[in-house]
């Protein structure tokens, strides 16, 4: 029941980010030109609510405070965030969870990434700034 209330979540912001977008794009443009994803980020257990997204552009980069950054992490990676080169961090094991899910388009192709974090720290270490909504 979780996962459904959290995959249902998601498709709800994403659809909610499209529209916005959208609505904001000239006439006649039906799509995003370029690479593309949607990333969001719960803190908290399964049931929390404090979930944070942002659309992230990279042709050119837009979308969140690091997304130049979040943008060539991204190419150097050929759009795959689970090849992002592991940054060497001393994190704590203070256990504070964090969800982050991505969903779009890269070199034409459907991106769909979603994985649990012990906390933020490891969270930026193994997915760079990719996730970093605040500047």
């Amino acid at each position: 029941m979780t996962h459904t209330i959290h995959a249902v979540r998601s498709g709800l912001l994403a659809a909610l980010a499209l529209l916005t977008v959208g609505a904001s794009a000239p006439a006649g443009a039906t799509s995003f030109n370029g690479d593309w994803l949607y990333v969001s980020v719960t803190r908290g257990d399964a049931r929390s609510s404090d979930t944070r997204g942002t659309l992230l552009l990279c042709d050119p980069p837009q979308g969140h405070g690091q997304a130049v950054q979040a943008c060539a992490e991204l190419r150097e990676a050929g759009g795959d965030i689970t090849r992002i080169p592991h940054e060497d961090a001393v994190c704590t094991e203070i256990y504070a969870p964090v969800r982050v899910t991505a969903r779009g388009q890269w070199n034409g192709r459907p991106v769909g990434y979603e994985q649990p974090f012990a906390n933020g720290c490891v969270m930026a270490a193994r997915t760079g700034a990719v996730f970093a909504l605040s500047s």
